[in-house]
């Protein structure tokens, strides 16, 4: 397998455990709809059923009324193009499929499920599709290669009555699009009179160009390259795709095409484009160099030749990525909102127009984060939004819903669009988010120092490359270092590349300063300096601690070795707690996320430490940026059945209403009462202004049980328990904790402190 890129945050063995545990695959299904009594499943099907089955037999369209069709787009190769490694068959492709299906829910709640062709005959596949195709609302055909894309996507099209996009054509297209709109507003050149050269003429480069002259490029200005030269008038064997866009010029090479030229668009290879070409061209040039995973010039070696240019790659790692993840989740969003017959032309230009007027406006401080805090404005190194753009998703589709409106493949209309904009805003799920929102501020803030007390670990070893790789921070390892060197070679890691930090505590020159710093903190609760000695030495969760505590690093995780309460008794010697230590779990479900404490402390709260447990935590759901509505959940609600627990929590609502607290709250009650508007309804006097994301439990079973119960059930993430209450940040994770754990836990114990209120 060729070599992927130099920023890959993960190791091979990383992607293997992800793709298979714990359960393989990324996708699954969940139902809309309640089965949990005879009369739903007579609903759902035999005989209920019966009955939307007749009316969508007298009216096929009925079908997005009373099936999911309207929501629901299907992803279909048959793996002869799988992500530049070429025909590696159906099969495959799957792993490709299916997390195309991810990135349209992740992004436009759009769901979607994967189909693999087994066969590399178009006329074959177009039957197979054909004969399946109503199944949709849409169809993204992916991983096909070219020329035989371009007859498979054009016959299915006008055999289907639904939208067929090919994003690896028309994706690249609308990006690249939208990237040289904004190109052109700052270098003041008119689409009709720049001169574009096109590097590679494979469906990408060939649906560009196509795009580029919708939008006012002027096809006599255009010229097309491919392996074998220049594509001109009267060439000889060249398909019909390519010759629809040959020129007359007398260019025979790509270096003579580029002399000159405002624009080069390169989809070829890596090393296409030479500094002497770029060299050659107009003033303020525009180089897309969108190859991957090596552009076919590096914006370096461009800006070693010409300081004037505007750049753009397929990459993550340079300003001004063309990502397809801009445009399809949000093209068949606003297709299937008006139940489009297809995906047309009108609609791809009102997408590339749409981003590229987003881009001109002012950037939520949320999206600069994720570039390291560089506030991003419109310029030369931001013609595009990024991917992680929240806007995106009530920005775009509304352009593309009223171009297929406008041009009368729209089978519905929506006649209110700021209230369509307000129902995208909701449409996707916001707990999606939050890891990136996290991450993103941690990357923003000054570089934090991160200890990972048990270094000599081989998830330990992976989780702090991949903190590293990430950008989140420094990571150091402890222990000793020909073990962790030779566990990170045989893990496939180079750590020299890197300059991963390695301690090791029994040689470190500060073991005898922690010794003294840790002796004069327990000398008076019976420990003998020789004692200590050895816990700094020996054990390296205080030493960890210790070089937090001094100020060695911000922050340290622990605990995949060691039972938690073990881990925390040592750090507790070591670092004092500011207020009420709280162990708070995140529970991230469609549309909630949920904050849940204490989930690993406080075994029975008594009413005091419940009100205190709830002020902590509101506090750290607030540094998460969420504003807290805190619910203390009961078996009772308000007294009703009563008992001592349930006394408990009406004593801290009341030391609560004493303090003046500034957050909501209200208890006891059970989950229903907390989570649902309408079981609330007979509670008038309730104080809740919106449904509770801060669950304080009863006590710590109650907590715990409920959190891995959710977890274990599927269809929700719990991460944590998170340490909150420390007078430095650590975090500690579940015995055996997989590497993501890890790095979710790091990530964590380095934002701690970072403000990211919205």
């Amino acid at each position: 397998m060729p070599d992927q890129t130099d920023k890959q945050t993960f190791s091979d063995q990383d992607a293997l455990d992800f793709h298979q545990l714990p359960t393989p695959g990324k996708i699954s299904m969940a139902p809309t709809k309640a089965m949990a009594t005879q009369r739903d499943l007579s609903l759902a099907y035999s005989p209920g059923v019966a009955i939307p089955v007749l009316a969508i037999a007298e009216d096929v369209d009925k079908a997005y009324d009373y099936t999911a069709k309207g929501n629901l787009v299907a992803v279909i190769s048959n793996g002869t193009a799988i992500l530049g490694l070429g025909n590696l068959g159906h099969m495959a492709s799957k792993p490709v499929m299916e997390g195309k299906c991810v990135l349209f829910k992740r992004f436009a709640d759009v769901d979607s499920f994967d189909v693999e062709v087994k066969t590399t005959d178009s006329d074959e596949f177009i039957t197979v599709v054909k004969n399946i195709g109503d199944t949709w609302g849409g169809i993204n055909l992916e991983d096909i290669k070219s020329p035989e894309c371009f007859v498979i996507e054009s016959e299915l099209q006008d055999l289907l009555d639904i939208p067929v996009f090919h994003d690896d054509q028309h994706g690249t297209a609308i990006i690249s699009t939208a990237g040289l709109i904004n190109a052109c507003h700052i270098t003041g050149k008119k689409l009709e009179d720049i001169k574009v050269v096109l590097a590679g003429a494979g469906a990408a480069g060939l649906s560009s160009i196509a795009l580029m002259k919708a939008v006012g490029v002027r096809a006599e200005n255009t010229v097309i390259v491919d392996r074998d030269g220049v594509v001109y008038r009267g060439r000889e064997n060249i398909d019909q795709w390519k010759a629809a866009h040959a020129t007359d010029t007398p260019h025979r090479t790509l270096a003579e095409a580029m002399v000159g030229a405002d624009v080069v668009l390169g989809l070829s290879a890596k090393g296409a484009i030479t500094k002497e070409m770029v060299a050659s061209m107009a003033p303020r040039p525009i180089i897309f160099a969108m190859a991957n995973p090596d552009p076919e010039i590096t914006p370096e070696d461009v800006l070693s030749v010409r300081s004037d240019a505007i750049i753009a790659t397929g990459r993550s790692d340079y300003v001004n990525q063309v990502n397809n993840v801009l445009g399809f989740p949000y093209i068949f969003r606003g297709a299937l909102d008006v139940r489009a017959r297809r995906v047309n032309h009108e609609m791809k230009i009102a997408c590339a127009q749409a981003l590229a007027m987003l881009a001109r406006e002012d950037v939520p401080d949320e999206v600069a984060a994720a570039y390291s805090g560089r506030k991003l404005k419109f310029g030369p190194d931001y013609i595009i939004p990024t991917p992680f753009d929240p806007r995106l998703i009530w920005y775009i589709p509304p352009f593309v819903a009223q171009a297929a409106m406008d041009t009368g493949v729209a089978r519905v209309q929506i006649t209110d669009m700021d209230a369509y904009r307000t129902q995208l805003r909701e449409r996707v799920d916001p707990s999606a988010a939050l890891m990136q929102k996290i991450a993103s501020s941690v990357r923003a803030a000054p570089n934090k120092r991160v200890v990972f007390a048990e270094g000599e670990e081989s998830a330990v070893i992976r989780a702090a490359w991949g903190f590293k790789q990430a950008d989140l921070g420094t990571p150091i390892l402890l222990g000793r270092e020909d073990l962790i060197r030779k566990n990170a070679a045989e893990a496939g890691l180079d750590f020299d590349a890197l300059g991963i930090e390695i301690v090791n505590a029994r040689i470190s020159d500060k073991n005898l300063e922690y010794t003294d710093f840790l002796y004069a903190k327990l000398q008076r609760r019976g420990y003998l300096r020789r004692d200590v000695q050895r816990m700094i030495n020996q054990d390296r969760n205080y030493f960890a601690a210790a070089m937090v505590a001094r100020g060695d690093a911000e922050a340290m995780v622990t605990g995949s070795t060691r039972n938690f309460n073990m881990v925390l008794k040592e750090v507790r010697r070591v670092l004092e707690v500011e207020d009420r230590l709280i162990g708070l779990s995140i529970l991230l479900a469609k549309g909630r996320t949920l904050f849940v404490a204490d989930t690993s402390i406080h075994e029975l709260p008594d009413a005091v430490e419940l009100a205190e447990i709830a002020i902590q935590a509101a506090a750290a759901v607030r540094r998460l940026g969420r504003t807290p509505r805190v619910a203390f959940l009961s078996y009772s609600t308000f007294g009703n059945p009563p008992g001592d627990r349930g006394e408990k929590v009406r004593e801290a609502i009341r030391i609560l209403d004493q303090r003046g607290v500034d957050f909501e709250y209200e208890g006891e009650m059970p989950p229903e009462l907390a989570l649902d508007p309408g079981a609330r309804a007979n509670y008038p006097f309730m104080r809740l202004s919106k449904d509770a994301n801060v669950l304080v439990m009863p006590a710590i079973h109650s907590a715990s049980i409920s959190t891995r119960l959710v977890q274990a059930l599927g269809g929700a993430t719990v991460i944590g328990p998170l340490l909150v209450g420390l007078e430095k940040s650590v975090q500690i994770v579940n015995l055996n904790a997989s590497v993501s754990e890890i790095i979710t836990a790091a990530t964590f114990a380095a934002y701690d402190g970072v403000d990211v209120s919205s």
